[in-house]
């Protein structure tokens, strides 16, 4: 998941923001000293009963500190997972929600009244009960714009939560949202009494009330837990230690799963999926998690949007993926992938057209393109990279290519200093309902800050019609307001995306019970035992 800002949050807010996210995480970097296990030689197997140690393999550094209301990172996201519980949590695996801190779904009052119970003995980690109070605490956080948090986006629609007694909560909400019950799994219950101490030490050191403990993490090595054992809610931990090794090199962190150093890895290489199915288990799991080409429309060569078109038509994007995925990606026929029970054909789909993407170029008045292409350097990103320009130059399009890291990548998209974007992004983490994945990428910060096109009349009325969509009670009215969308960003084009790719994850199923790949970067160790 590459580096993230709130939808709506000013630059000079944001970067005074990060700026609290860099010294928490320069302070996270210094927890090793902390304590926590160094090795697996203390009773690495267990019985899948609480007892044993869980290594794993990562392929992402700690890019950000793990405060659930600002965390970006996908390693510190897939950590909170295990660490603080929402009053409704979506399944890793399924994307489904269910109750955690509450005891039922949130009970509908009326059309915008609901309210919700706390389990009873729920503990955050240092002993204290979770109370009303700081439920009502994260959910303020997460609303207050002079926070900038990452959530607010998705949370629109509350006006108000108030603690009815020490253990209900009620919603108020400006006006009625049909996915209000799942939605609000975006939103972790932190101890107000802690965070108010000390946000930046939160930020570094988290405190939740799920499963597991936050131990030690060390930026680029490691990031260690112990089970809870006051726990009492629905996913008690299976395993005594977990040790999430930080390998962002592909061979390193096929060497350690071969070796058997860990137990799972993410991010297999495509390449290595066949060698590894030789001892491992592996599988394959189509995601919506994107590749996307996103376009600096305040460039007058972009502003045209035959000229975004044409980039489109120009790619070979089945041999891409045959290529350099091993056919581990699915090419895009609208935003979300055909696997997706809300997908929609997009009225335009981009073939291998060589021929109208010259032609398109034609009619734009554009000739002799050339521009610089940014791209991140993950490993099937930059395996991709070549085959973009190779795709490009058939077509007469002179592509430069710029391949660095994530964040500094993005430091130059938000300062305006680039042409065209190609990286990769999975906003499904979050929820996987049609509204939060199109608010993502096309309400907010991505149009108005990153690809400049909030002027257009194509995105004011891509907002009209999310936000009559969100407002509508009617499942039909929704999905066909949905369709509209997918039809106007796939002729659009700003931002768009070339494929849906394959999430790779290898496990050694004779070590663990009950582990399941995810449609999302990152592992789930939730419910799974260290036999």
């Amino acid at each position: 998941m590459p580096e993230l800002r709130p939808a709506g949050v000013e630059r000079r807010t944001f970067l005074r923001y990060t700026g609290v996210i860099g010294a928490a995480a320069a302070i996270t970097a210094s927890l090793s000293a902390c304590g926590g296990p160094s090795s697996t030689a203390d009773g690495a197997a267990g019985k899948g009963d609480g007892s044993g140690t869980i290594e794993a393999g990562l392929s992402y550094p700690l890019s950000t500190g793990f405060d659930p209301m600002i965390t970006s990172g996908a390693t510190p996201y897939a950590a909170n997972m295990h660490i603080f519980e929402g009053l409704v949590d979506l399944d890793p695996a399924t994307l489904v929600a269910a109750p955690a801190l509450a005891t039922e779904m949130p009970k509908k009052i009326n059309a915008t009244t609901y309210r919700a119970t706390l389990r009873d003995g729920a503990t955050f980690h240092d002993g204290s009960p979770v109370t009303a109070e700081d439920v009502v605490f994260s959910f303020e956080r997460i609303l207050d714009p002079r926070n900038s948090s990452l959530m607010a986006q998705f949370v629109p629609f509350i006006d108000t939560i108030t603690a009815v007694d020490t253990k209900t909560v009620e919603f108020k909400l400006k006006y009625a949202f049909a996915l209000f019950p799942s939605r609000i799994a975006v939103a972790r219950i932190v101890p107000k009494k802690i965070v108010e101490a000390d946000v930046k030490g939160f930020d570094a050191k988290p405190v939740g009330s799920g499963p597991y403990k936050f131990i030690s993490a060390t930026r680029e090595d490691k990031i260690v837990f112990e089970k809870y054992d006051t726990y009492n809610g629905p996913h008690p931990a299976k395993a005594k230690k977990m040790i999430w090794r930080l390998i962002a090199d592909q061979s390193a962190r096929v060497s350690a799963m071969q070796s058997g150093r860990v137990q799972a890895i993410e991010d297999v290489p495509y390449i290595d999926v066949a060698g590894l199915a030789a001892t491992a288990k592996t599988d394959s799991v189509q995601s919506f998690g994107l590749l996307f080409l996103m376009f600096n429309t305040a460039d007058k060569r972009f502003a045209d949007k035959r000229v975004r078109q044409a980039l489109h038509y120009a790619l070979d994007t089945e041999k891409i993926i045959k290529t350099a995925m091993v056919g581990n990606a699915s090419a895009a026929t609208g935003y979300v992938p055909a696997t997706h029970p809300e997908y929609h054909k997009a009225a335009t789909v981009y073939t291998h057209d060589v021929a109208k993407a010259k032609k398109l170029l034609a009619e734009a008045g554009v000739k002799d393109l050339k521009f610089t292409v940014l791209t991140t350097d993950t490993g099937w990103v930059k395996d991709i990279a070549p085959l973009l320009k190779e795709s490009w130059a058939a077509a007469g399009i002179e592509a430069k290519l710029d391949i660095a890291q994530s964040a500094a990548q993005y430091a130059k998209v938000d300062t305006g200093k680039y042409e065209v974007l190609v990286a990769p992004g999975d906003p499904s983490v979050f929820g996987n309902d049609v509204d939060l994945l199109l608010r993502w990428f096309y309400y907010g910060l991505w149009p108005e800050t990153r690809y400049n096109w909030s002027k257009s009349a194509e995105y004011k009325k891509t907002k009209q019609l999310l936000d009559k969509a969100a407002q509508s009670a009617d499942e039909a009215t929704r999905k066909q307001l949905w369709g509209e969308v997918t039809d106007l960003i796939a002729d659009e084009v700003p931002l768009y995306p070339i494929l849906h790719r394959k999430l790779p994850t290898a496990w050694n199923d004779k070590a663990l019970t009950g582990f399941k790949p995810l449609p999302t970067t990152g592992l789930s160790f939730v419910d799974v035992g260290r036999a």
